[in-house]
């Protein structure tokens, strides 16, 4: 049977003559870092002092002994490395065994009887990318940095809510295999469901030694329940499991996730097993219906049939760093997205290829995932030497992450098709290749050969086809980025896309990530510090403007302007999304921008660099909550919108209250409708509860239940909001000593938005609510933990609401 050793201990780090501890698998900035060469390029301006890191070459070193592949016990002993980061010269024993020149690949040398000094010597990124640039030209891209040129992860070179950190270094595991006869080389399930019965086709390749050449060897899989066994032919067999009135595996919120282990063991005919392969699978179906219709082209998601409004966020890679980031780092993350509703995640094409873990984690949650192949924001070359080694990449990844049921779409790039139409590329490129070819020939060849049962997209956005804009909210996927960078929020509500892939607003992260990325420093919106950790352009200019729209922008109260612009981030974003949900099944699905941060940053992400909750994920949990009630302005009055996502029919009895400012109330009603499962009900509010909008006083309130909807006719600044009064008591959890407390918040006035920053008491602390709105006499209690400050006083003055002073 195969031996597999880790070689995780005994690396060095040449550096200045002389070698440092490295941690494999890691990157040569964390262990710099942990030898106190570099100081954290998280903290103040550091980054820019690590800037040199990444422009000069490294190398790692270890020694292997003779015994470590002595073919005395095995034929062979093969130099596997799941991750080089990027361009790398490996030598063993002075002997090179090869070269890499992708971070996104699984190399594997033959090292049967070396020993010596194993070097892996890796040149800048920065080197390698120019060289390949030299070779085959210029390309546009957005960014002034070379990484279309080199395949590695792209925002490593920065990005507009990233630090540039162009990372070296033995980046995923590395060990030796030892084995004898023949081996498993790939490994492919096929899964598919007929008629209750789920069907596993598992297409093997199979490489043998030189002494096992001819020999006779089968395969034995079992799923299930179920075994069977087929002979190798050649190098290859197929060997097919049927599993009746097979369990089927849902997104969350649609069904169970039901996982059945898959083994596959390769064997000599009669003989001992030699090889082993087992990972989890589920059954179930997806397809995207692209229909035509009298709207346009639709791009709907249909899992067992079921058609599905998505749900989703954005993911890039949770750290700058992605050696640091841990199974129980990415289960973290991906609960708090459970926790937003989330039912889909994206994984950017700008990032990487994340670990086998996160995708572990959301086959277990329900959590769909949409694969990004990783090509971001620019033209890429068709030329070799990246051709190859994009067609090798895609193929290494299709394979690996084939067997997860989460993932249900391959999509080919970000932006660039949109790029190429909008961005001047193509007067620039004049003819040049700039990675059509990939998008639209070579990416979905792979596909449909190798994991043929999942969809492929070109990309997002995409329409489907030259015949329109790539960009056109009536076809396909959407990016809609013009509300941020131009115009007022309340614009998300001017279209109806087909699906909207992208769309997002900026907020800044939780005080304390900023106290502690910020040490020593006076906090204003343009201190070096805070400027130096906004990195989108004119990013402070349109967080200012987002403001400004709708409140007086304060001066010199940073506490302020942190609340408002946290806020209106929350607000912007639930705008678009309400619009959206309450179009279904025209529009059929949101992915926010973004879901999670790789660095404490101004940015537009739900969790911030620490792992804070802004305000933003509350209203996610909200948005994305299955049943959803929203207000919606419009040109005849407004409309109240009862959304219902769940697989039950909802009898929804909604209060509509038109009020004044002070908590008078003018007129009041019943609306009684039933919204059948997976519907929307959109109900025209009657004449009588429609606020004045010429008073400035007048507002409109739905509730059903703990739902609640609101609709102000004029902005915050032209609404005469009274002064929030409300009285407020702390008590501790009885039995608790870690700073448990609940918040009992009574309103005497309208209090509108009103919102605990837990981290104000203590960098560790947590609430269960984001901003609400109470009218007189309400009374909302808030769930805080891990508080170090537990008094009424500090409470109070973490509380935060509209309305003057």
């Amino acid at each position: 049977m195969k031996e597999v050793v880790q070689l995780t201990e005994g690396w060095n780090l040449g550096y200045e003559g002389s070698a440092l501890p490295a941690q494999v698998p890691g990157c040569v900035h964390t262990d710099l870092l942990a030898a106190g060469a570099i100081e954290d390029p998280f903290l103040g301006l550091n980054e820019r002092d690590a800037a040199w890191v990444g422009r000069r070459a490294w190398t790692y070193s270890r020694g292997i002994e003779s015994s470590e592949t002595s073919a005395e016990r095995y034929e062979r002993t093969d130099l596997v490395f799941e991750g080089l980061d990027t361009a790398a010269v490996i030598t063993l024993g002075g002997r090179e065994l090869g070269r890499t020149r992708n971070m996104h690949r699984t190399y594997r040398f033959d090292v049967t009887g070396l020993d010596g000094d194993l070097n892996v010597e890796f040149a800048s990124a920065y080197d390698e990318a120019n060289r390949v640039r030299t070779m085959i030209g210029d390309r546009p891209n957005v960014y002034p940095e070379p990484f279309q040129y080199i395949r590695k992860m792209a925002c490593s070179f920065g990005w507009d809510w990233g630090p540039t950190l162009v990372t070296a270094g033995i980046w995923r595991p590395v060990r030796l295999e030892r084995w004898s006869t023949a081996r498993l080389a790939e490994v492919r399930p096929v899964v598919t469901v007929v008629d209750g019965t789920g069907r596993v086709e598992v297409r093997v390749d199979i490489e043998r030694s030189e002494r096992g050449a001819g020999r006779p060897l089968e395969i034995h899989g079992s799923v299930g329940g179920v075994e069977a066994t087929a002979e190798v032919d050649g190098d290859q067999a197929v060997l097919t499991l049927e599993v009746p009135d097979a369990a089927l595996w849902w997104p969350r919120g649609y069904g169970e996730q039901p996982l059945y282990e898959l083994e596959v063991t390769l064997g000599e005919a009669g003989g001992g097993p030699l090889d082993s392969w087992h990972r989890r699978i589920g059954f179930r179906t997806v397809e995207i219906d692209r229909s035509a219709d009298e709207l346009g082209t639709g791009f709907t998601l249909v899992v067992n049939g079921v058609r599905i409004f998505a749900r989703g966020v954005n993911w890039i890679p949770d750290d700058v760093f992605p050696s640091r980031i841990t199974p129980e780092r990415y289960r973290t993350r991906l609960s708090q997205a459970v926790d937003a509703n989330v039912d889909l995640v994206r994984i950017w094409g700008g990032g990487i290829y994340e670990d086998r873990a996160f995708y572990d984690i959301c086959d277990e949650l329900g959590l769909m995932v949409w694969q990004d192949f990783l090509f971001a924001c620019a033209a890429y070359p068709e030329e070799q030497p990246l051709r190859g080694e994009v067609e090798a990449e895609a193929r290494d990844n299709v394979v690996r992450l084939m067997p997860h049921p989460s993932l249900i779409l391959w999509n080919g790039n970000n932006e660039n098709l949109w790029g190429f139409r909008d961005w001047d590329w193509e007067p620039a490129l004049d003819g040049d290749s700039w990675g059509e070819g990939y998008y639209l020939g070579v990416l979905p060849r792979v596909v449909a050969e190798l994991d043929p049962t999942r969809p492929y997209t070109a990309g997002s956005p995409w329409s489907g086809s030259w015949d329109h804009h790539p960009n056109d909210p009536a076809h396909g996927t959407y990016h809609s980025w013009e509300v941020w960078n131009r115009q007022d929020y309340a614009e998300y509500r001017e279209n109806v896309p087909r699906f909207v892939s992208e769309f997002g607003w900026q907020g800044p992260p939780a005080l304390a990530t900023l106290r502690r990325a910020l040490p020593g420093e006076r906090l204003a919106p343009d201190s070096p510090g805070m400027l130096h950790h906004q990195k989108a352009e004119d990013g402070n200019g349109k967080l200012h403007r987002g403001v400004a729209r709708h409140f007086p922008l304060p001066e010199d109260d940073f506490d302020r302007w942190h609340y408002l612009t946290q806020l209106v981030q929350a607000r912007a974003v639930a705008a678009g999304i309400e619009h959206w949900r309450s179009h279904w099944p025209v529009c059929a699905g949101t992915v926010v921008w973004q879901l999670n941060d790789c660095w404490p940053v101004s940015s537009w992400a739900a969790i911030d660099g620490d792992g804070r909750l802004k305000p933003l994920h509350h209203e996610l949990r909200r948005v994305y909550a299955d049943r959803l009630l929203t207000l919606h302005p419009g040109a005849d009055g407004p409309t109240v919108a009862v959304i219902n996502q769940a697989a039950e029919p909802w009898e929804a009895s909604v209060t509509l209250r038109r009020m004044r400012a002070d908590g008078t109330v003018v007129a009041e009603g019943v609306v009684d409708v039933v919204v059948g499962a997976r519907s929307v009900h959109r109900h025209a509010v009657p004449r009588e509860m429609v606020p004045d909008a010429t008073s400035g006083k007048e507002f409109l309130v739905a509730d059903e239940g703990d739902l609640r909807a609101l609709h102000f006719p004029v902005t915050d600044k032209d609404f005469a909001y009274p002064a929030p009064d409300y009285d407020v008591t702390v008590a501790s959890v009885t039995g608790s000593d870690d700073g448990s407390l609940d918040v009992v918040v009574t309103a005497r006035t309208l209090v509108r938005d009103l919102l605990l920053q837990p981290d104000r008491l203590g960098p560790a602390a947590t609430c269960d609510t984001g901003p609400r709105t109470l009218l007189p006499g309400e009374r909302l209690r808030l769930k805080v933990r891990g508080a170090e400050e537990t008094g009424a006083n500090a409470v109070r003055a973490a509380l935060f609401s509209v309305g003057p002073a």
